[in-house]
């Protein structure tokens, strides 16, 4: 096969992998359902994964079977072929991983379609002649039909109790809109599965540079004295986009930036950053920590946070002309603890902005008794740049070359497209849907975790739904409201002027 890995390195890659992370070794079939296989999710994240797992050998052609399941009349050959153009490799193997995928048509309320599909999945398992059945279902819906889909999952589709194996279930966020809605929403999938068999999806956990961050943290020496108040002076967590709603603005505006940003993605970077050192690597280890230090952050004072909305969201016709819905917001957290008190985590966030990245930028204090009057050039800041771009550096004041003793601001630079070169950085997906085959809990949300995630915005989100905070108008392709950096400053961040991290090329 040209382009793609031939079966026996396939098979050879996954045993070695299996060694390497003493995981246990599962035999027999598995069945992979993506519900919502039509929607644009399934054909852009959800199926395209499954094929570079398979491209990689971690799912091999004998052992599983893909099904597709939604409400569109399609034929197995109609759903190949609307998948197809999202995937990317040699033909033969395209068509090898396509000729896995059987797709059954049905509603989500009711138990005919259901039925049918635990007949398709049971005559496979049949045909595989295999002691063990792995169902996987992967929930590609939005979360109002959560409830209805697990019940019919449950009642119609389990694993059989006559063979050994399993049933998983993925689900992706939002899980509620606020905590009411989250904890009635953990309820209720809480009474079909156990919290084991649950896997809440958060694709920011399977992006490369954020599963560095415990790596980074606790088998470096060098960050170990210095991961503290003592030295740091403020920490930012930023998300940014160059475009807006395009087209979303009536779906966005029910959720808003905090919701679809902030207290998901850049709230389980901040576990990270922020969480004490686990016992052990082993999932519920880490879990317990992130629940800790989530347990730990101060309600949010409303004078710090800076809420914003670009000029033009509200053009948008499926957009309320009166909607106070934030594209934009800057919440700054703070940990009652040992290790954080008095340092801010600054998590910001915003469309329609003058750049495209996701960072966390460590900002440590100035060096006391500063000989060389180097503060004007700016402080050491490490930042860990998650997209685009991966890479992490270190900001540094140096001597600039020459016979005049003058310094300025240079850095230490770890870039994955330089170093890294001939190495493939897994998509987030590939690598989370590869968690749950292998039954690893660790890169996903557990319920009281959630719990604490929604407890800490749910009263912010309230003030915003009753008018007591507004947006502030900022101009598109702007770096957001001014009152966002005067917020940054008024906590302790200092800009560096003058200096531009740029990544490094070949050429």
């Amino acid at each position: 096969m040209s382009g793609g890995s031939p079966p026996s390195s396939r098979q050879n890659s996954f045993n070695s992998l299996s060694r390497d992370l003493d995981l246990p070794s599962e035999q027999g079939c598995l069945s992979i359902v993506v519900l919502g296989a039509s929607g644009d999710l399934a054909k852009k994240k959800t199926f395209p994964a499954l094929y570079h797992l398979f491209d990689q050998g971690f799912i091999q052609s004998g052992e599983v079977h893909i099904f597709g399941y939604a409400r569109s009349n399609l034929s197995d050959d109609g759903l190949r072929e609307r998948i197809r153009g999202y995937l990317k490799g040699a033909p033969e193997d395209l068509s090898e991983f396509l000729q896995l995928i059987k797709y059954v048509s049905g509603s989500y309320d009711t138990g005919e379609g259901f039925e049918k599909l635990n007949k398709a999945i049971s005559e496979y398992e049949a045909s595989n002649k295999s002691g063990s059945y792995r169902r996987l279902f992967y929930l590609a819906l939005p979360p109002s039909v959560y409830p209805s889909v697990c019940k019919m999952i449950r009642t119609y589709c389990m694993n059989p109790s006559s063979h050994p194996g399993w049933t998983r279930v993925i689900v992706e966020k939002p899980f509620g809109k606020d905590l009411d809605s989250a904890e009635e929403l953990s309820a209720q999938l809480g009474e079909l599965f156990e919290e084991h068999q649950l896997y809440r999806i958060d694709h920011y956990l399977g992006k490369e540079l954020v599963q560095n961050l415990l790596v980074l943290r606790f088998a470096n020496r060098l960050f170990l004295p210095l991961w503290n108040r003592d030295n740091i002076d403020n920490i930012q967590i930023v998300f940014r986009e160059d475009f807006g709603t395009e087209g979303r603005g009536g779906y966005f505006d029910q959720y808003g930036i905090i919701r679809d940003i902030i207290q998901n993605h850049l709230l389980q970077v901040f576990c990270l950053v922020a969480m004490e050192k686990p016992v052990s690597l082993k999932p519920e280890h880490i879990r317990d920590e992130k629940v800790k230090v989530l347990q730990s952050v101060n309600p949010i004072k409303p004078e710090e946070v800076v809420l914003g909305q670009y000029d033009g969201y509200k053009d948008d016709p499926t957009v309320p002309d009166d909607s106070n819905t934030p594209t934009f917001a800057s919440v700054v957290l703070r940990v009652h603890n040992e290790r954080w008190e008095g340092v801010p985590f600054i998590l910001k966030a915003g469309k329609a902005l003058s750049s495209r990245k996701a960072e966390v930028r460590v900002q440590f204090k100035d060096v006391p008794g500063d000989i060389f009057k180097s503060k004007k050039q700016g402080r050491n800041e490490f930042v860990i740049r998650l997209q685009p771009s991966e890479a992490m550096y270190m900001k540094l004041t140096v001597k600039k070359p020459g016979l005049e003793m003058a310094t300025e601001q240079s850095e230490l630079d770890l870039s994955y497209g330089m170093r890294y070169q001939n190495v493939k950085i897994p998509e987030a997906y590939e690598r989370l849907i590869l968690d749950t085959i292998r039954g690893d809990q660790q890169h996903f949300v557990r319920r009281d975790e959630l719990k604490a995630a929604w407890q800490i915005f749910t009263p912010l989100l309230h003030d915003i739904n009753d008018g007591k905070l507004r947006a502030i108008p900022y101009e598109p392709g702007s770096r957001g409201p001014k009152e966002a950096d005067e917020l940054s400053a008024r906590v302790g961040y200092v800009q560096t002027h003058g200096y531009v991290w740029v990544p490094p090329t070949l050429a």
